[in-house]
């Protein structure tokens, strides 16, 4: 299909969506225990979720101090796996940009790839930064210390001497410090107020709880997971490869991993699945399969979670190194891509029309 026919389309969908739906009111009889939901979202989700992740930003944090007072390849070694298993638990929290986290931008601060290895070396080199501000977004955060601890030499040895000099590892103490500070005001704030505030704000408008937490995880799926991780470096936009785009191209073999680490917390979220994988519970699935046995509409649930199934043997299919993979074979990447953007049409037009959830945002990748 054309662009512009595909365009068309979607926007004819679009005007049917919002004909059904209006503003605020349910084109069936909507009974979903929508509180219940929440309650399993925040409970066995969320909150667990930030909690794994803010516990492995402070071993990253004490793993960074030790290596500073005692630098070494085994501690470089150590921090490095620290690094790996804090941007492996990120994977199953930055869907969730809701409350303090959209509030105080954590996502940005947090995750912004590519990395600026120029403004890194500025900031290092000038030894004073503002890491609040937006236009430190790429100099910092994950991307950052995959840059420092594994791109910054060319060996272990050529690593280790970068780091020699006293503004470098403070460099790197003032991210790994401020990944944990914002990321512990995010769970303090789940943890004292904002739980009881997302649960209850169980309506059905624009700005409650499940409309906007539904909307969260389109848009990360569709621009964060499908674009950011596979469309924009894979040239699906601008039609030039940019295998440097890639998540963590640095530390080349964890591409593959943390890609398949944000499906699986996509999967999970969508079937109701705790974060501990031990409890099931009230989801979009069902949700989705309520309104849609009330309505009559064909499952939508299982063509979605069928879709997943291919996109994981796509995978499958392709090299630990995204940035090889694009280099080499660029093709299977955008075979990937094409699977993941069925379900995203599935999710944005037939999920969302079903429940009668309304789209927030604007995707401005041009597909």
């Amino acid at each position: 299909m054309s662009k512009a026919k595909y365009i068309i389309c979607f926007l004819s969908l679009s005007v049917l969506f919002l004909h059904s739906c209006g503003d605020a009111e349910k084109s069936f009889n909507d009974e979903y225990d929508r509180q219940a939901m929440l309650a399993f979202w925040a409970d066995q989700i969320i909150i667990p979720a930030f909690a794994e992740y803010n516990t492995k930003l402070i071993e990253l944090d004490t793993d960074a101090t030790n290596f500073i007072s005692n630098p070494s390849v085994t501690s470089l070694n150590e921090l490095r796996e620290s690094y790996i298993l804090a941007a492996k638990n990120w994977q199953y929290v930055s869907m969730f940009d809701i409350g303090k986290a959209e509030e105080i931008g954590l996502r940005n601060y947090s995750n912004i790839f590519p990395t600026n290895e120029s403004e890194i070396e500025s900031n290092i080199t000038a030894n004073a930064y503002d890491l609040s501000l937006p236009s430190n977004f790429d100099a910092q955060g994950l991307p950052a210390l995959d840059y420092l601890l594994f791109g910054s030499g060319s060996s272990d040895a050529e690593i280790l001497n970068f780091f020699s000099v006293t503004s470098r590892t403070n460099y790197l103490k003032a991210l790994t410090q401020r990944l944990v500070e914002l990321t512990t005001m995010v769970l303090n704030d789940w943890n004292s107020s904002f739980r009881e505030t997302f649960v209850s704000n169980d309506g059905s408008s624009a700005i409650s709880s499940v409309d906007k937490l539904t909307n969260d995880f389109l848009l990360y799926y569709e621009k964060f997971f499908r674009a950011g991780k596979i469309g924009i470096p894979a040239g699906i936009f601008s039609g030039n490869i940019a295998g440097e785009k890639v998540e963590a191209p640095y530390s080349g073999q964890y591409s593959k991993m943390l890609f398949e680490e944000s499906l699986k917390a996509i999967q999970k979220f969508y079937q109701g699945i705790s974060f501990d994988g031990t409890v099931s519970g009230p989801s979009l699935r069902d949700y989705t399969d309520y309104a849609t046995e009330i309505t009559g509409v064909s499952n939508i649930s299982s063509r979605v979670l069928n879709g997943w199934d291919i996109v994981e043997e796509k995978i499958q299919e392709l090299d630990a190194d995204f940035k090889n993979q694009i280099e080499n074979d660029n093709g299977k990447m955008l075979e990937t891509y094409d699977e993941i953007q069925k379900v995203v049409v599935i999710l944005k037009v037939d999920m969302m029309q079903a429940l009668c959830i309304q789209v927030d945002f604007v995707d401005a990748d041009g597909d």
